[in-house]
């Protein structure tokens, strides 16, 4: 199942792209993922927690990540974009990160959690009252899977 349309640096401001992550996130949780009015160009640029978003391959590839994304994991667009998001895990914390995803498919979405990543440089730090969300579009069809986080303040 494929993303809305754009793709690329293009995704950033998109507004299909944006919507899947908002709509998907309300009817789940039954509340809004971003404060007032907010739009794409806040989220991506401005928002002061993170939201990455992977699509529905085998081994899912990173779609989408804010600019606070982006400092936690030190990877710039492209290079965040090109990555399977299996590896935002160290290999011993990958077990923990499927299991939390199952039940986000199962489920439609997990919160609270709390789990170790790692960045670009090996930096690793911890995510906490963290949430990942089923990207579902109002057909139904399933695009990815989405989380957001509060940008964490030290490492391990």
């Amino acid at each position: 199942m494929s993303m809305p349309e754009k793709t690329g640096p293009e995704r950033q401001h998109d507004d299909a792209f944006f919507h899947l992550l908002t709509d998907s996130y309300k009817r789940l949780l039954g509340k809004p993922l971003l404060p007032g009015d907010r739009d794409a160009n806040w989220l991506y640029h401005s928002a002061p927690f993170a939201v990455v978003a992977h699509n529905t391959d085998p081994d899912p590839i990173f779609v989408y990540a804010n600019m606070a994304a982006q400092r936690c994991f030190e990877y710039n667009w492209e290079e965040f974009t090109s990555l399977p998001s299996r590896l935002s895990a160290e290999a011993p914390n990958r077990a923990e990160r499927q299991l939390l995803l199952e039940k986000v498919e199962r489920d439609g979405y997990a919160s609270g959690y709390r789990g170790a990543r790692i960045a670009k440089s090996g930096r690793r730090f911890w995510i906490d009252e963290g949430c990942v969300w089923q990207l579902t579009g109002r057909d139904g069809l399933r695009h990815g899977q989405a989380a957001t986080f509060p940008v964490p303040t030290d490492g391990l």
